[in-house]
């Protein structure tokens, strides 16, 4: 990740908005993209987060390049490199957060890029270059950046959250998100602890203060909190902003509202990225140019209502301008410079954040 834009725990900062819909559509466009000569017929296989595309992101890439595109969504980074570890079954593009970046490296699960087979990649935002995850664009470029925290519903709940002791200290169902990474992060923080922290013990804690801590907890969901929000299966969600956000728009209301609370949430980066094994690295590059387009870098922002790394997009105004100024879209640098970082850990302590998830989860029935 950046020195400045990484997976991090904001420290001592505190956001809240009410999520509402947005009609308007920027006014202006850019250029249409054009794929290069000699895909026709080809396939490429993308592994992917869900509900993280426009509507038409895929439809318009085939018919620009005559190709098939095989869609699959997985859950959590843990989900994807555990598929991946095992051998590559084919994919070509893969969307790991910043910290799965350096995890995949190390193990050799990623190719190098060729930048100069994405001309477009020129348009990534200057703050989200040399990342200390990937320095040079190696091996990846970011895709979306936004937020992770807390959504719920001001009615049900009734008060405007705060703080992390108003969510594990409410009354009613909650729904934590399935990863580990980031729930151990919030509970070593609290617990004064480093995030980033490899001491056994203080795994354990944090283990512990989740444990004692889950006692409102009716799902652990695998990126799909939202939707238990808006049935009202849960009054919290701990879940990405821009899902919050999406559900606000569906329902056109201003039930739910969106917080980082005390002392932080997260503010990541997911990139694209193209796995050893990838069975067509050269349609995958072609893939990546189409996602730094300005206008198809704008569309997919515009609908998953994340933050771009398409500084073409932004100069082009083609982000919707009720997200590029509100602060939960689009943080602050005030917000990103006083944070904590979360990085890769060793291999072992990898393996001890993901058997305490799985104490905690099995403690929790869960």
């Amino acid at each position: 990740m950046h020195k400045h834009v990484l997976l991090v725990l904001a420290a001592l900062f505190v956001l809240v908005a009410p999520v509402w819909a947005q009609d308007a559509t920027p006014e202006a466009t850019a250029e249409p993209w054009v794929c290069p000569e000699g895909f026709a017929g080809q396939t490429l296989n993308i592994y992917n987060w869900s509900t993280y595309v426009a509507e038409d992101t895929i439809p318009n890439f085939e018919a620009a390049c005559g190709v098939t595109v095989e869609y699959s969504v997985y859950g959590s980074n843990e989900e994807m490199l555990a598929r991946l570890s095992q051998g590559n079954p084919g994919f070509d593009i893969v969307v790991p957060t910043g910290y799965m970046i350096a995890t995949m490296v190390g193990r050799d699960l990623l190719e190098p890029l060729d930048l100069s087979k994405i001309p477009n990649s020129a348009n990534l935002r200057e703050v989200l270059r040399n990342s200390a995850y990937d320095p040079e664009q190696m091996y990846s470029l970011p895709y979306q950046w936004g937020t992770l925290g807390v959504g719920y519903n001001i009615n049900t709940v009734g008060e405007e959250i705060t703080s992390w002791d108003q969510v594990f200290g409410y009354a009613g169902p909650v729904a934590w998100i399935d990863d580990p990474r980031f729930m151990f992060g919030v509970a070593l923080t609290i617990l004064g602890f480093d995030a980033n922290s490899e001491n056994p013990d203080e795994i354990a804690a944090a283990r512990d203060f989740l444990v004692e801590n889950g006692g409102n907890v009716v799902a652990i969901a695998a990126d799909d909190g939202q939707a238990l929000l808006q049935r009202g299966d849960v009054d919290i969600a701990i879940e990405y902003s821009g899902d919050i956000f999406q559900i606000g728009v569906d329902c056109e209301c201003e039930d739910f509202h969106y917080v980082l609370p005390e002392p932080g949430g997260q503010v990541w980066v997911d990139n694209l990225a193209i796995p050893v094994g990838a069975p067509n690295p050269e349609l995958a590059h072609v893939f990546m140019d189409y996602i730094y387009n300005a206008q198809v870098g704008a569309d997919i922002s515009n609908y998953t209502a994340y933050a771009s790394p398409n500084q073409a997009s932004i100069d082009a105004e083609l982000i919707l301008p009720e997200y590029l100024d509100n602060p939960i879209v689009y943080p602050t640098e005030e917000t990103i410079a006083s944070s904590f970082t979360t990085l890769a850990v060793s291999s072992d302590a990898e393996q001890a954040y993901g058997d305490a998830w799985d104490e905690v989860k099995i403690l929790l029935g869960r």
